[in-house]
């Protein structure tokens, strides 16, 4: 749902609205952190701290600050050449807090075991990662309009 279809709405942390970002990545060899072309699960950390930080200028046209994650699981592994698919939603959103919820997809697989440029489209996107966590935007620095 985007903002302009909530925007007049009053909310509290007991209500629920949601908001969607999202991001689409090619993981390089750059990205490879261990042997094998593995890429640490921090990399997904990154992409749902980029999408918490896109939240939230589009909630409150502040960045705000990513303050803690309530949850993380690393479910699949992440290698150079993947192309994943992380989407971030603001669930719940307080005076200044947001709670937010984020899964990452691998889509396109990487085939290093047939050449270094193969890769396969997956039928089926493989969920690699699920986070929860809460970013915080001061009550002065919320530029969006609210009714009461």
């Amino acid at each position: 749902m985007d903002y302009e279809a909530v925007k007049g709405v009053k909310h509290s942390m007991s209500e629920s609205r949601e908001l969607t970002a999202r991001i689409r990545v090619r993981l390089s060899a750059h990205d490879a952190h261990y042997g094998g072309h593995l890429v640490n699960g921090a990399f997904m950390l990154s992409l749902f701290g980029d999408l918490a930080t896109e939240l939230a200028i589009m909630c409150d046209g502040d960045e705000g600050l990513l303050v803690g994650y309530e949850k993380v699981e690393l479910l699949a592994p992440l290698f150079a050449g993947d192309f994943v698919e992380a989407v971030g939603h603001i669930t719940k959103v307080g005076r200044t807090s947001r709670h937010m919820e984020f899964e990452c997809r691998k889509v396109i697989a990487a085939r290093l075991d047939i050449s270094d440029s193969a890769a396969d489209v997956l039928d089926e996107p493989i969920v690699v990662g699920r986070a929860t966590g809460t970013t915080v935007v001061k009550a002065d620095r919320q530029r969006k309009t609210r009714t009461a």
